[in-house]
């Protein structure tokens, strides 16, 4: 039911930014909106309550997503006017947050998790690296190109060299010499052997965080799966688990 309601909400917020939509039907948007409102406040409430340390949920990940999904509603009561619209629009855009609230009730959206927090420290050396390269490369196409063919200082240049670096090249600024031509291939050359990078190495470790999921501790008597490695009895039949994988 909560996933239903999240993604119920999520709808009606999206649907809220069409204007056409909001005026004919605005005033039903907002109470859809008051009713999820309310919802949500209720079973954040009782997730405090039900908690044996409240502050560990309140300021966990999802207990600050759970408030910033409910909040922006009831701060657009306090600003009213027409001065105060705009800031009432952006606050409400932060209920798009309910739809992380989803991550808590997938269960495979634990093997993803940690395969990203596996391959932090490499992913973080890989960035560091294309960030050195494209100051590197932006900063030769200033001096080759120079502003009188677009690349007016070296951040704008950076920008270009991060385009053509992730290949998306929008084509707002090119080379117009011969030289920065060909250092603009070079550039385009490595890009696809660079986007190959952290693909491998996110999938080596989704791989291996699948393969530690599947070896988990199964309860023999109801089948359970995903039991940690230091579990003694299951937690949905409460029996015994067997000391082994």
């Amino acid at each position: 039911m909560l996933i239903v309601c999240i993604f119920l909400s999520v709808v009606s917020v999206m649907l809220g930014s069409v204007n056409t939509i909001y005026e004919l039907h605005g005033a039903w948007l907002n109470r859809v909106e008051w009713f999820f409102t309310i919802l949500f406040s209720i079973e954040y409430i009782l997730r405090i309550i039900c908690i044996k340390k409240p502050s560990r949920y309140i300021f966990s990940f999802y207990g600050i997503v759970d408030l910033l999904s409910i909040v922006p509603t009831y701060l657009s009561l306090f600003f009213e006017g027409t001065n105060f619209f705009l800031v009432i629009r952006v606050l409400r855009l932060l209920r798009i947050f309910r739809i992380l609230k989803l991550a808590q009730y997938v269960g495979q959206i634990n093997i993803l998790m940690r395969a990203v927090f596996s391959s932090r420290q490499k992913i973080i050396v890989f960035l560091f690296f294309v960030s050195t390269m494209v100051v590197i490369f932006g900063s030769a196409m200033y001096l080759i190109e120079g502003p009188e063919n677009g690349f007016t200082s070296i951040p704008r240049s950076i920008y270009w060299a991060i385009v053509t670096l992730t290949t998306v090249g929008y084509g707002d600024i090119s080379p117009k010499t011969d030289f920065g031509q060909g250092l603009a291939a070079m550039v385009m050359i490595l890009g696809y052997s660079i986007i190959a990078v952290p693909t491998g190495i996110f999938t080596a470790e989704l791989a291996q965080a699948i393969r530690i999921h599947e070896t988990q501790r199964i309860c023999s008597h109801c089948g359970k799966k995903g039991h940690e490695s230091l579990a003694v009895y299951c937690n949905i039949c409460g029996k015994k688990l067997e000391p082994e994988y």
